[in-house]
């Protein structure tokens, strides 16, 4: 049977570690844009909404009773409080770390694919994530997707994913609905 001795180190006699620093975060590029999507809706365009709404409201109503009406109504209201306040700017950064976005960093091991869309007149750089909400969309100018591609390619794969059943059906929608 071994014995072990007791040895206590002083700062002088312990061993020294090495801790190594992780590389410094580096800004690759930078934008100040809008924080999201935006466009002013027309009064035909509210009212379209409303009386579709209303009447499915009105079927939901004898099918399941109240609360589909009060999902609904909140919906509404969400979808027409965003297309009437303005969004603020904010400052958007690819790093050698990930992406920032109004100051938070989304680091590159939990991004997956990315592509480029147009959406209500506004160019965006999507990303698709590991993580819920499951994407991140940025608000780029037209004159830096080029930059921005040929940066993010050296992280990620540049590939467009196919859209599912949701954004088909938000597709349809947004065609039958009035525009400006």
């Amino acid at each position: 049977m071994s014995r072990r001795k007791n040895v206590q180190y002083t700062d002088s006699t312990m061993p020294a570690t090495q801790i190594e620093q992780p590389p410094e975060e580096k800004v690759l590029l930078t934008w100040n844009t809008v924080a999201r999507p935006f466009k002013r809706r027309s009064r035909e365009f509210y009212v379209s909404l409303l009386s579709i709404v209303g009447l499915l409201g009105a079927i939901l109503f004898f099918i399941e009773g109240l609360m589909p009406i009060i999902l609904m109504g909140a919906l509404v209201f969400l979808f027409y409080v965003l297309s009437t306040v303005a969004p603020d700017n904010v400052d958007y950064k690819i790093t050698t770390y990930g992406v920032r976005f109004a100051g938070k960093l989304t680091e590159w091991n939990k991004l997956g694919r990315f592509w480029f869309v147009n959406r209500l007149g506004s160019d965006l750089l999507i990303f698709e994530m590991f993580s819920l909400p499951g994407r991140l969309e940025l608000v780029i100018p037209a004159d830096m997707k080029k930059k921005a591609e040929d940066i993010l390619k050296k992280y990620l794969v540049h590939e467009e994913v196919p859209p599912g059943v949701l954004d088909k059906a938000a597709n349809w929608a947004s065609k039958k609905l009035p525009q400006n």
